[in-house]
């Protein structure tokens, strides 16, 4: 009797674990685009990217991955007028290649929250690039096979280049 008990006892262990699980393992990448704000935001005004994640489901709710990709933010002219005197800056793209960790919550089916934070490799001149963090909010689209995303990336160095961005990521 003790050993049917014992039995018993471990298989719904073993149900209730794996009923628990979900399989979310999944590669996305999209495009997004955004605007600057903050410090930079009359330097830079748009910015274009793309984004690569690779997920694993650690849980029903939870989901851990990297994530890398490619941001660039197309540099303005500005003009400036002091005491009769005009001159003229022009500011260079900012890109960088952000790589990091990254994590997703789903209090429910097809909604999610989360972060990515890591290091974003300056590419252009002058750009040492910095510690980078990315807080999200997304919903799937397509029955899961897309989503839609609106985030906010920051670079930190000396000072924190800020950009709001929209994406859209299709499911591989």
């Amino acid at each position: 009797m003790k050993a049917l008990v014992t039995i018993l006892f471990l298989l719904g262990i073993g149900y209730y674990g794996t009923a628990q699980y979900v399989d979310r393992t999944n590669f996305r990448a999209g495009l997004v685009g955004g605007v600057v704000v903050g410090n930079f935001s009359e330097a830079y005004s748009l910015n274009l990217g793309l984004d690569i994640y690779h997920h694993w489901g650690v849980s029903k709710e939870i989901d851990l991955g990297l994530t890398t990709g490619f941001m660039n933010a197309f540099g303005e002219k500005r003009s400036d007028s002091v005491g009769g005197t005009s001159t003229q800056n022009e500011f260079s793209n900012y890109q960088i290649i952000p790589i990091g960790g990254s994590a997703r919550i789903y209090p429910t089916s097809g909604f999610k929250f989360g972060a990515d934070a890591g290091y974003a490799i300056g590419i252009n001149e002058g750009n040492k690039g910095g510690f980078y963090y990315r807080p999200s909010i997304g919903i799937d689209l397509s029955g899961g096979s897309s989503e839609l995303n609106v985030s906010y990336l920051a670079v930190t160095e000396d000072v924190t280049f800020g950009t709001v961005l929209l994406g859209y990521l299709f499911l591989f």
